[in-house]
């Protein structure tokens, strides 16, 4: 603990803000820090897991108890995004608190440079002096330094997509007698670090990123009773019938064919049992845990942030996966207990606009720390505290993954949803979509092709340029990303976008 005090002290010399003595700053905790500058942190991530998955967001089939008893004992965010729906990306942008192009990493452009990494919110607390823990898929490579394994105080992360199966999963072995399942290996290793730390004596934070609930579907087989022989009820834009007004560059991508090859059109209650089993025992692990910060005394002192990397289409428009910009693959669930809050148990619902991007800057407020200017999210506590009071104006959604005509740019605001997709040839035109998400969430109605709707269309391509123009000044040098803020430039015609539209030729151009 003296080297968190230590570093407190000198940030808070620097930027002139030291006064009062260490001593006012002490507490009842440990009577060495301030548990309302530092408390612990427990942050908990899904994989592909959507907002109608979560009882407390609607769905009456489901069963997710600790989950709904979360967001009874905080707040639940109705309006929050990941920035870019998949798994490398989101997981940057979480670590990182900034948009894809600036953390410079996803699938099929490159890992993260240590400069990025140096700034992350892991990095960052464990040198204010926390005890930083990870488990579960790690979900990119920092070049130079791998998964990071000696930049944490408890690891029990792995490479890749990891396994379900806990014996495969290198760090996690000593859990496979009891969890051979890893779900709830992951819970059993958060039990452990909530323990130890708690014999330290010092501030944690524990990050635990669930291989579940994604594909391929693999649930954990003592919840096979919870969803036996259930019948679950399919969204109202279920079906093919509802894409017909969707722009057709979003249709070339696997997400289109998935919705028959993984047999949402012949055998969805079979697929969502499965789904929603995997997403029951993650609700349990929540549970252990919670139940272990009580049984510590450290609940009090302890912020539970649960969310997912991003959402997951399975049927509706016909489609499935994610990556997309529609609702089921970009929104996801958050809730947020932060036992200092005077929202807890009044069941708040913020309906500000979050994203993925806010973790981070989140984090980093609740340790006392500096938000570093690079950061494009914003602190969530606020919102806490006042749940009509912060969050964003707009944000970018985020896709340069898959085949390049489903590569597009999206702007998002509380209330409206505006995608430019540029792509262009003799089968199709460039395309835009314009949703409001707040008075029609199916996204049913195309405003973008509608006369009544001119006023608001203008205004969200203004919003548009304004996040593209954020992108061509700030967006990284390297692994490819440049060359999409012309890609995305409604003032570019097709024919002369040509020349970026291969990775080849653009090498070859510069």
């Amino acid at each position: 603990m003296n080297r968190f005090l230590a570093l407190l002290l000198a940030t808070a010399i620097v930027c002139g803000t030291l006064c009062t003595p260490a001593s006012a700053q002490q507490d009842q905790r440990s009577g060495k820090s301030n548990a309302e500058s530092s408390p612990n942190i427990v942050f908990l991530f899904a994989d592909d897991q959507s907002t109608y998955s979560v009882g407390c967001y609607g769905n009456e089939d489901v069963l997710t108890p600790n989950m709904d008893q979360l967001a009874r004992d905080g707040v639940l965010f109705d309006k929050h995004y990941n920035t870019t729906a998949i798994c490398m990306a989101s997981r940057a942008n979480v670590f990182t608190g900034m948009y894809e192009y600036k953390t410079g990493c996803n699938f099929e452009h490159g890992n993260m440079h240590q400069d990025v990494w140096a700034k992350s919110y892991p990095v960052l607390l464990r040198e204010a002096g926390y005890l930083t823990a990870f488990a579960g898929k790690f979900g990119l490579v920092v070049d130079g330094k791998g998964l990071c394994e000696d930049d944490f105080d408890f690891w029990g992360g792995g490479p890749g997509q990891t396994s379900y199966a806990t014996a495969q999963n290198k760090s996690m072995r000593k859990y496979t007698k009891q969890y051979p399942h890893s779900t709830l290996s992951y819970a059993a290793f958060g039990k452990d670090v909530i323990r130890e730390a708690a014999k330290q004596d010092q501030p944690f934070c524990l990050s635990i990123s669930f291989k579940a609930p994604h594909k391929p579907a693999t649930p954990d087989p003592r919840f096979n009773h919870v969803y036996a022989g259930k019948q679950f009820t399919k969204p109202l834009n279920f079906g093919r019938e509802y894409s017909e007004h969707l722009a057709p560059q979003s249709k070339l991508g696997r997400q289109f064919p998935r919705f028959t090859e993984w047999h949402y059109d012949d055998d969805y209650d079979g697929e969502m049992a499965k789904y929603h089993q995997q997403v029951y025992a993650i609700d349990v692990a929540l549970g252990m845990i919670r139940d272990e910060l009580k049984a510590q005394g450290v609940a009090d002192d302890t912020v539970v942030i649960y969310t997912s990397d991003n959402g997951y289409i399975c049927g509706s428009h016909g489609y499935g996966s994610k990556v997309l910009p529609m609702e089921e693959s970009s929104r996801v669930p958050l809730m947020i207990y932060d036992p200092r809050s005077p929202l807890n148990g009044q069941q708040v619902r913020c309906k500000q606009l979050t994203g993925n991007i806010d973790f981070a800057p989140t984090m980093l407020e609740l340790a006392g720390l500096p938000i570093p200017s690079n950061m494009d999210g914003k602190s969530l506590l606020g919102l806490l505290q006042d749940p009509e009071d912060g969050g964003h104006e707009q944000m970018s959604f985020i896709n340069v993954f898959g085949p390049l005509p489903t590569h597009s740019l999206s702007c998002l605001t509380k209330q409206y949803r505006y995608t430019y997709w540029w792509y262009g040839d003799e089968r199709m035109e460039p395309s835009e979509e314009l949703f409001d998400t707040q008075n029609d969430p199916l996204e049913l109605v195309n405003l973008a092709t509608e006369p009544a709707s001119t006023d608001v269309l203008e205004a969200m391509r203004t919003r548009y340029d304004q996040e593209l123009a954020k992108w061509k000044s700030q967006a990284v040098e390297y692994n490819d990303y440049q060359r999409h803020s012309t890609l995305f430039d409604r003032n570019v015609s097709v024919q002369n976008k040509q020349p970026f539209m291969s990775k080849k030729a653009k090498r070859k151009k510069k």
